[in-house]
């Protein structure tokens, strides 16, 4: 299995030996030439917001400051964690199907910059919150389009959703919400597909989002300040995903938006593209050691330190409907020989890392890499799950390695 950047491997066999494993180590170089790349694709039209439930280490938010201008926020914990870590309020969007009372009212006493409604009810609770505290919220209204491309890992769209509202019935909506005085629409919002490797998918997708917002604009006579875009943009995990090609994207989709912005009602209006994954996935690789292998009815079975408690979504339990294994590779590389079964230290059938991985020869000690895993990594795995120690995290910047273990 190649590895994702050969130039790495020293990092991963240091951090392994310095902090131990599991671990994640994350590059900064990596999703710095992630970033200028999304500048040179898309930045004529787009400011970037990153949506920091795909990985929040304090150590990357405060890394980000200056370099990505938004945050998208999906709870109160987030909210406090961006503001504890240098982000302005007036600087996050703040989504998330089922907001609790207290966290809407947290984040307006906050000053955040929107709040997502997701439904008719929410609208109306951050109307009366907003009254109480005495000022006019900015809001974003999520539409939830009636169909989404082929092509994409998860789809959020023509069917029944949690997530936003919609279309057939967002006009009535959308002005109940503008009739609301503790309320301010200062835009839209569409987030209705995930994990696309298909530029032609990709391109197609947001062009239902122009037609919806245009559709909707129009009926209200609405002149947004702003329009988020959410990506969908997907990293490759598996043997055979290609790599995406944005500036494919880039091309496919470069009439729509300059129509849109030729058109003196969105002229002056703030494009936002909302991506987690694609920012900050590759740049991780998560790994763990071998504590000791064994031959169980003519298969090789490795047995490592880190599992499903530490990386849920390598096991294939993050949504993943056919389980594949991620790309990965034994540290030091070595010629691929022999087929091996990862497992985890847990006492359940469901901690495999890897079935029928083509490997080098491995032995107790080994540590494997298992790549694109810099996104739903440590955060989103449960680490309490039978109490082995939670994974380290390991920041990686011009070759030096610190440890930002939350």
């Amino acid at each position: 299995m190649r590895q994702p950047w050969p130039e790495l491997d020293p990092l991963l066999a240091a951090a392994s030996e310095r902090f131990g494993t599991p671990a994640y180590l994350y590059s900064a170089d990596r999703i710095e030439a992630r970033l200028a790349r999304l500048g040179i694709d898309f930045g004529r039209w787009f400011k970037l917001s990153y949506a920091m439930k795909a990985n929040p280490n304090p150590v990357l938010l405060r890394w980000l400051l200056g370099r990505v201008p938004m945050l998208d926020v999906s709870s109160l914990g987030e909210v406090r964690l961006a503001l504890a870590n240098g982000w302005s309020a007036a600087d996050l969007s703040f989504t998330g199907p089922a907001k609790r009372e207290a966290e809407i009212a947290e984040a307006i006493a906050a000053g955040i910059g929107d709040i997502v409604l997701e439904s008719l009810d929410e609208a109306d609770l951050a109307n009366r919150l907003a009254i109480a505290a005495g000022v006019q919220q900015r809001v974003l209204v999520r539409l939830a389009p009636d169909r989404v491309p082929k092509g994409f890992g998860d789809q959020m769209a023509g069917r029944c959703s949690p997530f936003g509202i919609d279309v057939e019935v967002a006009e009535a909506a959308l002005r109940h919400i503008a009739a609301l005085p503790g309320l301010r629409i200062s835009g839209l919002h569409i987030y209705s597909g995930t994990q696309s490797l298909r530029p032609d998918a990709i391109a197609e997708n947001w062009r239902i989002f122009i037609a919806c917002f245009q559709q909707f604009c129009v009926a209200l006579d609405m002149t947004p300040e702003r329009l988020v875009f959410g990506s969908g943009l997907g990293i490759p995990y598996h043997a055979g995903d290609t790599h995406l090609d944005t500036a494919a994207v880039s091309a496919a989709i470069s009439p729509d938006l300059d129509a849109l912005r030729a058109d003196p009602r969105f002229g002056a209006t703030e494009l936002v593209l909302e991506l987690g994954r694609h920012l900050v996935g590759e740049a991780g690789v998560f790994l763990t050691r071998v504590v000791r292998t064994k031959t169980s009815r003519g298969s090789r079975i490795a047995l490592c330190d880190g599992g499903l408690n530490a990386h849920l979504a390598a096991t294939g339990q993050f949504g993943m409907v056919l389980r594949r294994n991620y790309m990965l590779h034994r540290v030091g590389g070595g010629e691929p020989t022999e087929v091996v079964n990862l497992h985890g230290p847990l006492c359940t059938s469901i901690d495999k890392l890897a079935t029928g991985a083509m490997l080098p020869p491995i032995a107790e000690g080994d540590v494997i890499a298992i790549h694109a895993s810099g996104a739903y990594g440590a955060s989103a795995s449960p680490a309490g799950f039978i109490s082995h120690p939670a994974p380290r995290e390991i920041w990686a910047e011009h070759g030096h390695l610190s440890d930002i273990t939350r």
